[in-house]
């Protein structure tokens, strides 16, 4: 029987040098109008990582209404929808339906049920990351921090502030792109990274 693996903890994660993240000028807050040029775009890409954010709930029985945002990300920018348009709503769907490109991410289940539940969205060719590390041998959920610190041995920034902010404000700020951009650009790096190995092992 082998040897379960676990990420690194919390203490050997701080004292990891930062992960280099997207910056504004990398990321794409796609405007009205806009997602027809989007979709071009990303649709060069085979894979792409991809999350969703929602508005917090804090009450007991209280159901999130979200997603709020749906973003993707290659290795080199983001893209950021909003999901409060039909015409975001139908690239987010049209992106999300195209079996031909990869969408990995971490912890996917619970975007899935949100996307199906609110826009009838049931995405196609999703690699959930969570579950390649578990048939790699690694005991608990690792996320995106223990991904990047097993990968590159740095330390991925999540603010928990901005993870509980309104992700359904008309206007998002800059620190929200830049963190829910980060969220899909990471698992698109961890991807790429696992590729590699899986060639290198081959």
């Amino acid at each position: 029987m082998s040897t379960p693996l676990y990420a690194p903890g919390k203490e050997a994660i701080a004292a990891m040098p930062l992960f280099p993240s997207l910056t504004l000028a990398q990321i794409h807050l796609v405007g009205a109008g806009q997602e027809a040029a989007a979709l071009a775009e990303i649709r060069r890409h085979p894979c792409l990582g991809f999350d969703t954010e929602s508005r917090p709930t804090f009450h007991k029985g209280q159901t999130s209404d979200g997603p709020h945002l749906v973003q993707f990300a290659s290795a080199e920018r983001a893209w950021l929808f909003q999901t409060r348009t039909a015409a975001a709503q139908a690239a987010v769907a049209e992106l999300l339906h195209d079996a031909g490109i990869a969408k990995v991410g971490f912890g996917l289940s619970n975007d899935m049920s949100q996307l199906a539940h609110k826009f009838a969205i049931h995405p196609q060719n999703l690699i959930d990351l969570d579950r390649v590390f578990r048939q790699m041998g690694y005991k608990n959920s690792v996320g995106a921090k223990g991904a990047i610190a097993i990968l590159f041995g740095q330390r991925f920034l999540k603010s928990k502030r901005l993870s509980t902010s309104n992700w359904s404000l008309p206007q998002l700020n800059e620190q929200q792109q830049l963190y829910a951009a980060n969220d899909a650009y990471a698992a698109m790096r961890v991807h790429m990274a696992l590729q590699t190995l899986k060639k290198s092992d081959e």
